[in-house]
């Protein structure tokens, strides 16, 4: 899958928004295996933009990585700085999102808003 490309805007715009995230992936001493790319997979199709820690000194080979995930995962590039990489992918639509006004009005546990408690 080939990697998305984004506009001056819209990257400096997912730069801002990214800079206070936290990494969701650390690749560790096996590198970039399969598990790996479903975890980045996993935390881009919950998160649509992850920072993924990179070990190593090695500049050439950070770069060849962050290239890879992007391909691979069909996500944008947002940035790199030093050993974390940003990488975007946006949602799927979902069904769920499109709510109706009634739906909207239910609480976590299910229960609606205006259901009164009796305790």
């Amino acid at each position: 899958m080939p990697e998305q490309n984004l506009s001056p805007r819209e990257r400096q715009l997912l730069k801002a928004r990214a800079h206070q995230l936290k990494p969701l992936v650390l690749l560790g001493a096996a590198g970039l295996s399969e598990m790996v790319l479903r975890e980045i997979d996993r935390a881009l199709s919950a998160h649509e933009l992850v920072k993924v820690k990179v070990p190593g000194d090695d500049r050439e080979h950070r770069a060849a990585v962050f290239s890879e995930i992007a391909e691979k995962l069909d996500a944008a590039k947002v940035q790199s700085i030093g050993k974390t990489i940003v990488l975007f992918r946006p949602l799927p639509p979902s069904d769920e999102k499109q709510q109706t006004p009634e739906s909207s009005r239910q609480r976590d546990d299910g229960r609606s808003l205006r259901a009164k408690s009796k305790r």
